[in-house]
């Protein structure tokens, strides 16, 4: 079994992604179960989606992720990131974007929001997850298999080490020359499956962004996902 949450703000395509990962891993004969929270994109809330796939065959009962148990958070905003991170499981993945949306709370109160300050606080929170000092040191380095079939979770002493990966997601949407963050969703999306923690491909993912985009951004898209990759594979 291994369970996906996204989080991201209302607009940024969280539902959107979700929707593709799950086609992803329904293409390979897997049962799927999703939930999302719906209607946010107009409202700039917080928008969640989890994906429970039953990756060994086996059934799945219910859609939603329980705290402790998400093997991978898939963030598109560093705020959602922490307000997702009890989710995430012992020696799990947390992938999130660097960029940050202003929540309406803190304009409206004049409360600065420090990204550079939630960042540190993701990768401290993960760090003090790790079992000894040397898995700390490897919370940040990614490992990526050459098969994401075969790709296994890094131990220490059987502990598993979780992983923090930080994307620079204004970065990618420079070098892609990019008018719009319209692909920032599959950027991120791309990202995680890259770490080798899920096993599925790339290609699977682009075969599901064919099959749930709307032709006429599936170029975009696919562009996006082979750049986001080729940075943070």
């Amino acid at each position: 079994m291994i369970n996906v949450l996204l989080a991201g703000v209302g607009g940024q395509g969280t539902v959107l992604a979700a929707k593709v990962l799950a086609s992803a891993a329904a293409a390979r004969g897997w049962q799927v179960r999703t939930a999302e929270t719906i209607g946010m994109a107009q409202r700039g809330g917080n928008v969640t989606s989890h994906v429970r796939m039953g990756s060994d065959g086996e059934e799945v009962f219910s859609p939603l992720i329980t705290p402790g148990t998400a093997d991978m958070v898939i963030a598109l905003e560093p705020g959602e990131a922490a307000r997702a991170l009890p989710y995430l499981a012992p020696g799990g993945v947390l992938v999130t974007a660097t960029t940050a949306i202003q929540p309406v709370t803190a304009a409206l109160a004049g409360v600065p929001y420090r990204v550079g300050d939630v960042v540190a606080g993701l990768a401290s929170a993960l760090q003090a997850q790790a079992p000894c000092e040397q898995a700390a040191d490897a919370v940040a380095r990614p490992n990526v298999a050459t098969d994401s079939q075969d790709a296994q979770a890094p131990s220490v002493e059987g502990y598993p080490v979780p992983l923090f990966v930080p994307v620079d997601d204004e970065a990618l949407m420079r070098e892609l020359g990019a008018a719009s963050r319209k692909s920032l969703n599959m950027m991120l999306l791309a990202v995680a499956v890259a770490q080798g923690r899920v096993p599925l491909t790339l290609d699977e993912v682009k075969s599901a962004v064919e099959a749930c985009v709307k032709p006429q951004y599936v170029a975009m898209n696919l562009e996006a996902i082979d750049h986001a990759a080729q940075a943070y594979g």
